[in-house]
C-alpha cells in the first residue's frame, strides 16, 4: 500500500532523517558527560583561577550547548529551518533572561546584606530622627 503512495515514502524518509539514530544519541550523551566532567574537574582540582577559569567554563558551556543542539535537538537536519531558528532564538532569550535576572538579584542581595559600618549606622539613625 505504501508503494502506491510515493508521498508517504518521502515523508517517512524525511521523518527518519530529522530524528537521530542510537549512535548519534550515544555520541551526544558521551560528549555531554565528558564536557560536564571536564568543567567539574577543572573547578574542583583548581587547575585554573580567575578569568582563565571563567573563560574556560564559558567556552565549555558553549560547546555543550552546540552538542545539545546538534545531537539531541537535531538542528540542521530539519525540513523547516526557519521555525527551528525562531524557537532557538526564543530559547536563547529565555536563558538570557534567567541568567541575567539571577545575577541581578544576587548582586542586589549581596549589596543589601553587606554589614554597615558604624558611621553608616549613625547617619541612618540621624536621618530617621533618632540620634545620639
Amino acid at each position: 500500500m505504501s508503494e502506491s503512495n510515493p508521498g508517504a515514502i518521502i515523508s517517512r524518509h524525511q521523518s527518519d532523517r530529522e530524528h537521530g539514530t542510537y549512535a548519534s544519541y550515544i555520541t551526544g550523551f558521551i560528549l555531554s558527560v565528558v564536557l560536564t566532567m571536564a568543567t567539574y574537574l577543572t573547578v574542583v582540582q583548581h587547575m585554573l583561577s580567575g578569568y582563565a577559569l571563567l573563560i574556560l567554563i564559558l567556552g565549555l558551556a558553549v560547546v555543550q550547548f552546540l552538542v545539545q543542539l546538534f545531537f539531541f535537538l537535531h538542528l540542521g537536519r530539519e525540513t523547516k529551518p526557519r521555525w527551528k531558528l525562531l524557537v532557538l532564538f526564543f530559547m536563547i532569550m529565555v536563558v538570557l533572561i534567567l541568567v541575567l535576572g539571577s545575577l541581578w538579584i544576587m548582586y542586589n542581595l549581596n549589596y543589601r546584606m553587606m554589614p554597615m559600618s558604624q558611621q553608616q549606622v549613625n547617619m541612618y539613625m540621624q536621618s530617621q530622627g533618632g540620634g545620639f
